[in-house]
């Protein structure tokens, strides 16, 4: 009888100091995140327009120990939110780094690509069989210009070029 006497005491209780710490720590490690993302992602970030702007405030700090005090502050803001809306922020803020990794995943596999094309012409032929809609003709004068630039120590404008039209081809 003594241990569910216990049981009920422990739960009148509530969370310990250690679990309220550990919540607020995350908080600011969260709010620290979000106030590390672009404008535009922080705009598309479930809060409020007060903590929006004052995320959105932070890319303007300087010095090391007034971005430290901001992101304590943007913490304190964090612990006005509840689990849930906390686990939307958090939800919304996995979305936007897949997006990141995504979209920098699909820019090495093209820097990959056109590596490739520029150092073997059997790929570029391959690639050809591959996209029979692309210019060959624009493709092979950029790739020769490319190689002329490296050759002489140029800026790497057809080099880009490549990069650009590989990229609009949505591979």
């Amino acid at each position: 009888m003594t241990s569910n006497h216990n049981e009920e005491l422990e739960e009148d209780f509530g969370p310990s100091k250690s679990e309220i710490k550990r919540k607020m720590l995350a908080r600011q490690d969260l709010a620290k995140t979000l106030s590390e993302l672009s404008s535009d992602a922080i705009k598309s970030l479930p809060v409020d327009d007060n903590l929006k702007e004052k995320l959105l405030q932070t890319e303007k700090i300087k010095t090391f120990g007034a971005i430290k005090r901001h992101t304590l502050y943007l913490g304190k803001l964090m612990r006005g939110y509840d689990d849930d809306e906390i686990a939307a922020i958090q939800e919304r803020l996995d979305a936007l780094q897949g997006v990141n990794k995504a979209e920098i995943a699909k820019m090495h596999f093209l820097e990959r690509l056109r590596d490739e094309l520029l150092a073997q012409d059997a790929r570029l032929t391959q690639f050809i069989a591959e996209h029979p809609g692309i210019d060959v003709q624009e493709l092979r004068t950029l790739i020769r210009n490319a190689r002329r630039e490296k050759e002489l120590n140029k800026p790497p404008k057809s080099f880009r070029e490549i990069f650009q039209l590989l990229k609009s081809l949505n591979l």
